[in-house]
């Protein structure tokens, strides 16, 4: 059986697929704000377990359309090993649509292109790639471990693959000094990357974490729903993407936006103005609500 190693993450997108363990923990580990792996230390797991998982599902279940790697960077595994791995999904399930893990822009770094398009060949085809920021203040704020323009240089290799890429942008993450520069660079980078997918999440400090601990000594400014509005405004106005799904519904958000960029770029940032020029009659989500 499937027996899953302390707490486990997964994409909203990815709610229907099978989650395979093929990492523990984050290969980073680092970002200020993030708790998900906290009480794990990476490792890579055993071929040899993960076979004998994939014959109990396959056993005991239906075969899964799509197969989610965790834990929070399984991109940085050896080719060799995720070759492996995706050999066996295959064999076992050729019909499988599609294969996604989260990459860390480390692991990007590390990955060749040839690598990476190798892996797309045996139905590795998406990345979730936690962007936060743009803006490189921000960036050295979260301990995020690169710039903006090596974020750019690294999510552009999977796209030299053939890799989609669905990317996130932390709303709140430049506070109140930072927030217009933080949305503005943000968009710059989303831009020069052009990614399938772009999803904003309103940050909120967990316990446990150094962005809890700098909050609880007055030192992070939580930003209120108007503020994140126009914050989302900006980002959003400074878009210039080709061809992208954009959503704004995760529920750490506020206000649920979303829509195909360039297409509905206008309606959704008159949708925005309007919500700063009616605040009183906007549709905030409560605090109950985004807590679910």
């Amino acid at each position: 059986m499937i027996t899953y190693q302390g707490s486990v993450f997964r994409p909203p997108s990815e709610a229907n697929s099978l989650i395979l363990q093929a990492t523990l923990g984050c290969s980073w580990n680092r970002c200020t704000f993030c708790a998900m792996y906290r009480e794990k230390s990476f490792r890579v797991r055993k071929i040899a377990d993960l076979q004998k998982e994939i014959e109990w599902y396959a056993s005991n279940f239906s075969p899964p359309r799509k197969v989610f790697l965790a834990d929070g960077d399984a991109h940085m595994a050896k080719a060799s090993f995720l070759a492996e791995l995706l050999d066996l999904i295959n064999a076992t399930w050729p019909d499988v649509k599609r294969v996604t893990c989260y990459a860390s822009p480390q692991s990007l770094a590390v990955r060749s292109v040839e690598e990476m398009e190798m892996l797309r060949s045996k139905k590795l085809t998406q990345y979730y790639l936690g962007i936060e920021s743009g803006n490189d203040q921000v960036l050295v704020d979260i301990d995020k471990g690169v710039d903006g323009e090596e974020m750019i240089r690294v999510a552009n290799k999977a796209h030299a693959a053939g890799v989609k890429l669905s990317t996130m942008i932390l709303l709140g993450m430049g506070q109140r000094a930072l927030s217009r520069e933080h949305a503005v660079d943000s968009a710059r980078v989303v831009n020069a990357i052009q990614p399938k997918f772009v999803s904003t999440l309103v940050v909120t400090p967990v316990e446990g974490t150094p962005l809890w601990n700098t909050q609880e000594r007055g030192e992070f400014e939580t930003l209120s729903p108007i503020e994140l509005a126009a914050e989302l405004r900006e980002f959003l106005a400074h878009t210039e993407l080709k061809s992208s799904i954009f959503r704004s519904n995760h529920a750490s958000n506020y206000l649920s936006v979303a829509g195909t960029l360039p297409k509905d770029k206008d309606t959704m940032v008159r949708a925005l103005d309007q919500v700063l020029n009616d605040p009183a009659n906007a549709r905030f989500k409560p605090e109950w609500l985004r807590a679910l």
